[in-house]
């Protein structure tokens, strides 16, 4: 039995090393790449190969697959690639894209996050059946203004993405992906609070936020009682 519990002890310490290098990783490649200045023209030439499946403007696709990211948040985008990268956020299409073979280095993720960033975000989108807009807009103002701005408009700052104006089906996947454990990145604080919602709440949340202007100031949005990390819904 003491030999069991030793190797148990020894395996335990060994997983946390193995977390704690990988958070260690996932942290270098993202302050390397937010550090970096982004060339355009670089980012331009790599967004070629992301637009194969976002599309050529970055408007993404009304079936919920694939999410619009033209105009979202530099930091973001940054911090999605890497998490991508760092097996924290799985899709194979984009654990693809995301790779060192593509992205050689932290460099070429800032070109492309920043390219993306500067994207119009004058495009349409496709929104919910509009039947429980406003009971969307409620639950959104009590449940998710506090971090993600009255507006959704996110913060780049604090790493909140811009939401509003985001395709509805995408918007309606990923709240179920995260209380479902398909979004290794959510926090779990951040998962708690989207499995307390109901069905109608979910559905209302994503059309009410669907229907949002992607408008809002690209500099950092006045947050209500956030700090960083907690109201950060990837601070892991």
């Amino acid at each position: 039995m003491e030999r069991l519990s030793s190797a148990i002890a020894a395996l335990c310490a060994a997983l946390l090393t193995t977390v704690a290098v990988a958070a260690s990783a996932t942290l270098q490649d993202f302050a390397e790449a937010v550090r970096s200045t982004p060339n355009l023209a670089h980012g331009a030439e790599l967004f070629t190969r992301c637009a194969q499946c976002h599309g050529p403007a970055g408007g993404g696709s009304d079936d919920g697959s694939i999410p619009r990211i033209a105009g979202q948040h530099f930091n973001v985008l940054v911090r999605q690639l890497v998490d991508y990268r760092h097996n924290e956020r799985w899709d194979i299409r984009m654990e693809h894209y995301a790779g060192r073979q593509l992205l050689t280095d932290s460099q070429s993720i800032a070109d492309v996050a920043g390219y993306v960033s500067t994207l119009s975000r004058e495009q349409p989108r496709k929104v919910g059946d509009g039947q429980l807009v406003a009971h969307g807009s409620a639950v959104y103002a009590a449940r998710c203004a506090k971090c993600h701005g009255p507006s959704g408009d996110g913060s780049d700052a604090h790493v909140i993405p811009r939401i509003a104006g985001q395709q509805f089906d995408y918007l309606l996947r990923q709240m179920h992906d995260a209380v479902d454990g398909r979004r290794p990145n959510f926090s779990p604080e951040h998962v708690r609070l989207l499995a307390k919602l109901d069905r109608d709440d979910l559905v209302g949340v994503a059309d009410f936020l669907s229907r949002e202007n992607w408008e809002g100031p690209d500099e950092q949005v006045a947050l209500v009682n956030c700090t960083t990390g907690r109201c950060n819904p990837y601070t892991q």
